[in-house]
């Protein structure tokens, strides 16, 4: 039996530094082990359990924008620090130090672009910025894209993902929550479209404004949506929470998500809903 003389030695360390780092990528979902190439060509959805990994603006908008182009405004607008805040390290060196790491100045990006020929204002989050929370610059950036909407008479595109509002400003960014939603108000006056895409997570402050008030509300599949945590939540009513609470799917089945879709689908689902909802 030739195989009883097999070598048995494993890979040499050399070996092993030698196999690049990222080849492959677990999904958090189900475990499945897949080819980071193939997770690329598939949008970063499992093909096993169809979890969606989390994906950066940009990719959302080459995703969504027609031939992936965004003429961004209100660039150069960027947080200050009014309160001179500090816990663990002060807030202005957070700041620097999420614009070093994303290339992005602030937690939001904006501007005007079409969406199958469409003409739309256009707001994304920048998850990798602070987690994507809404300081007073966030909500300004918010106000003006929707301004825009309204003075330019053209639908409105918000994707969030956030964690809530940024407590480094205080009651600064809480103020953006009124702001937003006074503006969506006038939006949904002038009968303008606003379609909101939720992605994981899109929380607090922020789920709690404008990524809530859409006339046509998105989500993508699993992703965390809500409020407070689970567990402030359930320390204060003394119950049990059901079974996937602050899923997508249990937003569906309660009413307050219109439509689940899948990341490969989101531009096709867009359009459709754009050329019903707005006059051309």
């Amino acid at each position: 039996m030739a195989w009883f003389r097999k070598d048995k030695t494993g890979l040499t360390p050399q070996e092993k530094k030698n196999i690049p780092e990222g080849l492959w990528t677990k999904c958090k979902s189900c475990g499945e082990v897949v080819y980071s190439k193939k997770m690329e060509e598939l949008l970063w959805v499992c093909p096993n359990c169809d979890f969606h990994f989390r994906i950066s603006s940009q990719k959302y908008i080459s995703l969504l924008l027609d031939d992936g182009y965004l003429d961004e405004y209100d660039v150069n607008l960027s947080s200050q620090d009014p309160l001179k805040f500090k816990d663990s390290k002060k807030y202005s060196d957070r700041i620097k130090q999420a614009q070093q790491k994303t290339g992005k100045i602030e937690g939001v990006t904006s501007g005007m672009g079409k969406i199958g020929g469409i003409e739309v204002s256009f707001a994304i989050m920048n998850f990798e910025f602070i987690g994507g929370s809404m300081g007073s610059v966030v909500g300004e950036k918010i106000a003006r894209a929707i301004e825009r909407a309204i003075n330019n008479e053209i639908p409105l595109i918000i994707i969030s993902s956030s964690g809530g509002a940024r407590m480094q400003e205080g009651i600064l960014s809480l103020m953006q929550m009124a702001k937003t939603s006074a503006l969506l108000a006038i939006l949904a006056e002038k009968k303008i479209p606003y379609i909101s895409i939720l992605t994981n997570p899109t929380t607090a402050g922020v789920m709690a404004s404008y990524a809530s008030l859409g006339d046509v509300i998105l989500a993508e599949p699993k992703a965390l949506l809500g409020f407070a945590g689970p567990r402030v939540i359930q320390q204060t009513i003394g119950q049990d929470l059901p079974e996937g609470f602050q899923s997508t799917e249990f937003f569906l089945a309660k009413g307050f998500v219109d439509c689940i879709v899948n990341r490969r689908d989101l531009r096709d689902t867009v359009i459709k809903f754009l050329h019903y909802m707005w006059r051309q």
